[in-house]
């Protein structure tokens, strides 16, 4: 039986190793890669590891394009992935409070209303918002995707929902007997106890922003604009010939900070999803 448990263990773990390597094998090969001469990348595809280290796509690659370095690229991903996060994150725990622990007329209508804008498909609502947009004034500015989060997302609504929904509403009696009003309930009860919950909106928010590439195609045309994901497509310009080194080497860096809220944000993650799966619905 011991025998029979230790090798079930070993080809498990062997089958395991093997699906995480095939899993992570594109980004190996994308990090290899951007430490490959343009020559190597192409004679020797296959290899993770290049025969001769150099930095020069780095170099290169932040060097940018038109007189515009990554720098500008990097800092204008910042500013579009902070705001859109402190929007989203603010507004949608507001309503999330709102919609689980106030009652008022039309709550279950309001509610049901956001859940079905999450069966709409986006490509539906990208031409009304253009021209809402345009006649607005905004096109060409950071405005038509940094304040429409301001108003809530949906599945942050509900993440939070389900959150707010696990903690005792006897708290907020016990608060209101007190004298504590609906504003101080949210600050002082309901909101310090959403850390969890409020973290992996964070960590959604800000991955799901950084990575967009339609938002930015659709409303900025300057370049001096593009965040990292539109400027590494216009980077890779198929009508020129492209350093397919320095585009490499740019996505490379462009994953660092979204791995680096992984690694800090983890445990909190994995206590908000599993906090808001066993809610109360």
């Amino acid at each position: 039986m011991i025998k029979k448990t230790l090798t079930f263990y070993v080809i498990y773990y062997i089958l395991i190793s093997i699906f995480a390597f095939v899993m992570i094998y594109p980004l190996l090969w994308l990090i290899g890669s951007s430490f490959k001469t343009h020559q190597e990348i192409f004679s020797d595809m296959t290899l993770l590891i290049p025969k001769k280290f150099t930095i020069e796509n780095y170099i290169e690659g932040w060097k940018g394009f038109g007189g515009i370095t990554f720098a500008t690229f990097f800092k204008n991903s910042f500013i579009l992935s902070t705001g859109v996060t402190i929007g989203i994150v603010i507004s949608s725990t507001m309503i999330a409070y709102g919609l689980s622990r106030i009652a008022f007329l039309g709550r279950n209508f309001w509610f049901m209303t956001i859940m079905l804008t999450l069966l709409l498909p986006g490509q539906v609502l990208i031409v009304p918002r253009y021209i809402l947009f345009y006649k607005l004034g905004w096109v060409n500015s950071f405005k038509p995707l940094i304040v429409p989060a301001f108003f809530g997302g949906p599945f942050f609504i509900f993440l939070i929902m389900q959150f707010i929904r696990g903690i005792p509403y006897e708290y907020d009696e016990a608060a209101s007997i007190d004298g504590a009003s609906k504003y101080q309930i949210f600050w002082y009860i309901i909101l310090p106890s959403l850390k969890p919950a409020l973290i992996t909106s964070i960590i959604f928010a800000f991955y799901w922003t950084w990575d967009d590439f339609m938002g930015p195609l659709l409303y900025l045309n300057k370049p001096e604009l593009y965040p990292v994901a539109l400027a590494l497509k216009a980077f890779a310009d198929p009508t020129t010939i492209t350093n397919w080194g320095a585009v490499f080497a740019m996505s490379v860096l462009s994953l660092v900070p979204i791995f680096i809220i992984f690694i800090f944000f983890q445990k909190y993650m994995e206590t908000g999803i599993a906090t808001t799966s066993v809610s109360k619905l």
